[in-house]
């Protein structure tokens, strides 16, 4: 097989993701795709997201037919330069073989979600890698999400850290009940939380409410943070959208559910069936909606956030960087330059909230290189 081929495969995005379905190819057989380019949309149990050409290239065959589920690993097309003949790109195809999965080669242990119980609340969470091997990394998602809100992340870290992501308490698969109401208990609560796991320190990346809790930890114990990355992070400012909070809190179907979490986004169309169902699936749970009434009443009453941690937080010599979605309107994207002169910040043009979705490639792009800076 010609070492100037190269195949576009089914990407495996977060922990869980076993299989895709193409949805759309977005170019034609023929042409030429430079490095980034989006080449065709997937669909997966969690989200619609597109796959990007790795390098650049034409693109000679599309061998995956749009409606086809495939597993991960598949091959989906080829890209190869003009010189290459049909014959080869042919004999390329009919002998592709899909490469084992770590779940192939029973890593599946390494994808799998874990629980621990911290003070006396049982946390899901997930681990790659070996925690004693490096300082990992630990992603704190946001106000009504979960862990697999970084299912595109986890895995650009990953490359070079151990990783770790969480549910909070009254969050995903984690014990619904809070450990209290205010940011302070939310902090000491992620810090036991890495007390239980034997880890002592880490890079800190926090989404939304994850950031301010990630910001507060940071004031609360230095030593034990060895960078901090806010992405679309309370905390830094007053304003804070109430009407998607109280809407989130009050949705109890998918009609109205979709309007509120379209907000989240500046491509209303990633808002899929199944992101709303895995929602409400969420908020049904004994116990949730007054979780979260109490978090969104203790944390942001009246659109406004009672607690900024992460104002000038870079002045504390920890490394900061800030990114966001100049198209944010849940948090407005302003607050980026808040966290003071040291912090590097990045406000990417025409995305959301979940800009770590929208965006995931430069945002990863962004995290290793702050990653390996603060190392």
């Amino acid at each position: 097989m010609s070492a100037t081929i190269t195949p576009i495969t089914m990407p495996k995005w977060g922990l869980s993701m076993s299989e895709g379905t193409v949805v759309a190819w977005l170019v034609d057989e023929g042409a030429e795709v430079r490095s980034g380019m989006p080449l065709l949309e997937v669909e997966t149990d969690k989200i619609n997201n597109e796959i990007e050409a790795a390098e650049a290239g034409i693109l000679r065959r599309k061998v995956a037919q749009e409606g086809a589920l495939l597993p991960v690993k598949a091959l989906l097309g080829v890209l190869a330069p003009a010189e290459v003949g049909d014959a080869e790109i042919d004999a390329y195809v009919a002998a592709y073989v899909a490469p084992a999965t770590e779940d192939d080669q029973g890593g599946a242990a390494a994808d799998a979600y874990q629980f621990v119980d911290v003070a006396g609340l049982r946390v899901r969470y997930a681990g790659r890698g070996d925690l004693r091997n490096g300082v990992p990394v630990l992603f704190i998602h946001g106000f009504g999400g979960d862990l697999d809100n970084w299912l595109f992340n986890i895995d650009a870290a990953g490359e070079f850290l151990p990783t770790l992501a969480l549910d909070l308490p009254a969050h995903g698969q984690s014990a619904v009940r809070l450990p209290g109401a205010t940011l302070a208990d939310l902090s000491a609560f992620v810090l036991a939380f890495l007390d239980a796991l034997g880890v002592d320190r880490v890079h800190l990346v926090g989404h939304s409410l994850g950031g301010t809790i990630a910001a507060s930890m940071a004031r609360a114990a230095a030593k034990r943070v060895a960078s901090l990355t806010l992405i679309a992070s309370a905390g830094l400012g007053d304003e804070i959208d109430a009407d998607y909070l109280g809407g989130f809190v009050a949705a109890s179907s998918r009609r109205e559910l979709k309007p509120v979490m379209e907000r989240l986004f500046a491509d209303a169309s990633l808002v899929s069936r199944q992101l709303l169902d895995d929602v409400l699936r969420f908020k049904r749970l004994d116990g949730v909606g007054a979780a979260l009434t109490d978090l969104a009443a203790g944390l942001f009453a009246g659109g406004r956030q009672s607690d900024q941690p992460g104002r000038g937080i870079a002045d504390s010599g920890i490394p900061v960087q800030v990114i966001w979605g100049s198209a944010d309107r849940i948090i407005p994207s302003r607050h980026a330059t808040a966290a003071g002169a040291a912090a590097k910040v990045h406000v990417l043009d025409g995305a959301g909230h979940m800009v770590q979705m929208e965006r995931a490639r430069e945002v990863n792009a962004l995290l290793v290189e702050h990653l390996r800076s603060s190392a």
